[in-house]
């Protein structure tokens, strides 16, 4: 089986690259190699150095390979376009100065969609005008990805923003070809949205090129869909538990990975708040690794 387990910078509550609250890229990186990964996605552009060459010494120093990168920006609004096209552009020179193969798109969290996360019934729709705008930004991106860079593009869903829910990410792989555009599946957002994640993927299976492994705790989620909790709010209250602690089917994940062939990384993402008292990343990431291990992935 040729499946790498990697992890990434979110992991240890990077969300953004100028947050106070982050901890020092160096220390993200030796964490992550302590805890016995080999691979670490970039985590938001300006977290970790631009400049190849610093980047390079400290990947080599902890015996790291950086697996990709994602653009979590306002797709979805037109008048932060210039700041996708930036934070899209900045992302693809990192990946291609290193090596990288995957670059992940995702719709960052709208305040239109924010309350109705994990509720697609009751979640704002865009109207049809708005809806081919936002698609065509999507795949402007992942055409530059692909052509320009050598990139591998996937679309990537998301809790609170307008590419959440199974029928928008369906409706999308549909109308923008597969050439420039596949999926980066994520377990934990797909079940946080209310779908079957293992279903999706003996579906989609062909098209998911990349994976990102989350785990979602029940009853945390039936508490935050109902009282309407912010993203980053439910992240803080440990929505996103340790692998094999939640409701995602792992051992179906990784059986449907090898009946299909699936070879390449997979990233194993637990957003967290870095600053509250219980919180301790290295510790998780060595227990997730650990659990990955013990269902059978090297």
């Amino acid at each position: 089986m040729s499946i790498r387990i990697g992890n990434a910078p979110c992991s240890w509550g990077v969300e953004f690259a100028n947050d106070p609250r982050n901890p020092a890229w160096r220390d993200v990186l030796s964490d992550c190699a302590a805890a016995g990964y080999k691979g670490i996605e970039l985590g938001p552009v300006g977290f970790m150095p631009e400049d190849p060459a610093i980047l390079a010494d400290a990947l080599s120093e902890h015996d790291l390979t950086l697996i990709g990168g994602v653009v979590f920006r306002a797709f979805h609004d037109p008048a932060l376009w210039d700041d996708v096209r930036d934070a899209a552009l900045r992302t693809c020179r990192a990946l291609k100065a290193h090596g990288a193969e995957h670059l992940v798109l995702i719709d960052s969290i709208s305040p239109r969609r924010a309350p109705t996360a994990g509720r697609a019934e009751a979640a704002l729709q865009m109207d049809p005008a708005e809806w081919a705008a936002f698609r065509d930004r999507i795949a402007q991106v992942a055409r530059m990805g692909t052509e320009e860079f050598g990139l591998t593009v996937g679309i990537h869903a998301h809790a609170a923003g307008f590419m959440d829910f199974e029928p928008e990410l369906e409706r999308l792989l549909d109308e923008v070809d597969e050439s420039i555009l596949k999926i980066c599946f994520d377990t934990g957002h797909h079940s946080y949205a209310g779908f079957d994640p293992v279903a999706f993927m003996e579906r989609h299976i062909g098209r998911i090129s990349y994976m990102h492994f989350k785990d979602i705790d029940p009853d945390v989620k039936a508490d935050v869909i109902a009282k309407g909790t912010g993203f980053y709010e439910a992240c803080g209250q440990g929505i996103f538990c340790n692998l094999g602690d939640g409701d995602v089917d792992f051992p179906r994940v990784r059986e449907i990975l090898l009946e299909h062939g699936f070879e390449g990384w997979c990233t194993v993402e637990q957003d967290c708040d870095p600053t509250l008292p219980d919180t301790d990343p290295l510790r998780d990431a060595k227990i997730n690794a650990a659990y990955l291990r013990s269902i059978g992935f090297d």
